[in-house]
């Protein structure tokens, strides 16, 4: 089973880039991020043109998170429990074929420190809350999306850069290695561990062009996911297409 994660930064504007990229990666699943567009909106007939179900959990103009899977999709729950006021529409959750799959679009804290940062850090400890809560099942559990952490120094080009940034500042880091403490598995770096592999270049300053990206789109993955794990990858050069995202695909192939 391939399971991919990608922000797509618009779902309406990067829909011909996002058909094209599915028919030549045919990835059963596909956690979609910053779809920009309420359910209702959705372009859906053209996901199930080829062959995908269709959930979304979206938001007008901002945020949105979708699956699109070749599998029936069962037990779908929308929104991150934990705090009633939170209409931000940053996390779906599905089971495909025994495995649980959540997607996510965590905050990303800027400008820090101030009320954004501390609404990301909260949003973290309510994360690894339900994340926890899910583990006691001991179902195969993938957690994958836009989580806006720069795990490691060698996770971006240029560090130095980052030391000051929401996605970099230790407390981010911090409340990463705790979910990850729960017992997950960070699945592509599982698979490879050099540095200088990135998800994310900036539309600005040419960082594309100079390969200045981070690495912030994970796969995290619960003990029974990981021991089913056979690959795992980085679609860059779909970065380098015709009006592309800022983020390209990032996937797994799970043993069935």
């Amino acid at each position: 089973m391939k399971i991919s994660t990608f922000n797509i930064n618009g779902i309406k504007a990067r829909l011909p880039a996002l058909v094209d990229w599915l028919a030549a990666a045919a990835p059963d699943v596909v956690c979609l991020q910053e779809i920009k567009s309420v359910d209702e909106g959705f372009p859906r007939q053209a996901f199930i043109d080829l062959g995908y179900h269709v959930e979304t959990h979206g938001q007008k103009a901002f945020n949105g998170v979708a699956i699109l899977s070749r599998i029936p999709l069962d037990d779908v729950t929308r929104g991150l429990p934990g705090d009633d006021a939170d209409d931000h529409a940053r996390w779906i959750e599905a089971t495909v074929q025994g495995v649980r799959v959540c997607g996510l679009y965590l905050p990303n804290g800027n400008p820090a420190r101030g009320p954004k940062y501390d609404y990301k850090l909260a949003w973290m400890a309510r994360m690894q809350a339900r994340v926890a809560h899910l583990l006691t099942t001991e179902m195969p559990l993938v957690i994958c999306g836009d989580y806006n952490v720069i795990p490691q120094a060698e996770d971006a080009a240029k560090p130095q850069n980052w030391v000051t940034d929401a996605l970099f500042l230790p407390e981010t880091r911090a409340a990463f290695q705790r979910l990850v403490n729960l017992g997950l598995t960070d699945a592509y770096r599982a698979r490879d561990p050099r540095p200088g592999q990135y998800s994310f270049w900036d539309f600005q300053a040419m960082a594309w062009e100079r390969n200045n990206g981070i690495r912030i789109d994970h796969l995290l993955l619960s003990p029974q996911a990981a021991d089913r794990l056979l690959d795992a990858g980085i679609d860059k050069a779909v970065r380098g297409l015709e009006k592309p995202s800022d983020h390209v695909p990032v996937w797994i192939v799970l043993d069935e």
